[in-house]
């Protein structure tokens, strides 16, 4: 006789009480593990670093590390993604400020960094989930090549290389930093 196995099923709300909280996301009430490799967390962080500069200075927005959970997917509204870092325009978040637990408003940008263990086919379909759920820019990296491909809400799509700039467009206004700068490693200079 065979036996049948209960599939446990997650909510939201549990991932807000999980002790690694951030590391799984949460597609079709099941806990899906998020791998990132150093080079990829470093490439986004430094990225995030840039744009909350400068949103701190314009007093453009708010910016979230890789730990904020979006609970913005239609149909399925249990669904909770992480970027790898995200930016929302000011004025878009109630008394703009960070909501408890997931953020319910999806972000203006969101980036996106490649690691090793990414297939090409997840990251098209973290890209047009992202899109579909009304976020306005995504930029992917990959650390590996130094490129990053920027994708707009209207389904086209850039790739940028090392020297070209990267800017803020619509979403982000005034904002642009050279594409090597996001993967460059500072060096103490010679003496």
């Amino acid at each position: 006789m065979a036996t049948a196995t209960v599939e446990t099923r997650y909510t939201p709300e549990d991932l807000l009480t999980m002790p690694d909280e951030g590391r799984f996301e949460l597609i079709g009430g099941q806990l899906v593990e998020r791998n990132m490799g150093a080079k990829s967390s470093y490439a986004a962080t430094r990225l995030l670093r840039l744009v909350g500069n400068h949103s701190d200075i314009h007093f453009a927005g708010l910016t979230f590390q890789s730990d904020c959970g979006f609970q913005i997917f239609r149909p399925d509204r249990n669904r909770v993604r992480y970027a790898d870092g995200s930016f929302i325009r000011r004025g878009r978040l109630p008394g703009d400020e960070p909501p408890d637990g997931h953020c319910r408003v999806p972000p203006d940008l969101v980036i996106e960094a490649v690691s090793p263990n990414d297939t090409a086919r997840e990251v098209d379909e973290k890209v047009e989930e992202w899109l579909a759920a009304g976020v306005r820019l995504v930029w992917v990296l990959y650390p590996d090549t130094k490129h990053i491909y920027v994708h707009y809400a209207d389904g086209k799509a850039t790739k940028l290389r090392a020297e070209d700039e990267l800017t803020g467009d619509n979403v982000l206004p005034g904002f642009k930093c050279r594409v090597a700068d996001a993967f460059r490693v500072p060096r103490p200079k010679a003496r």
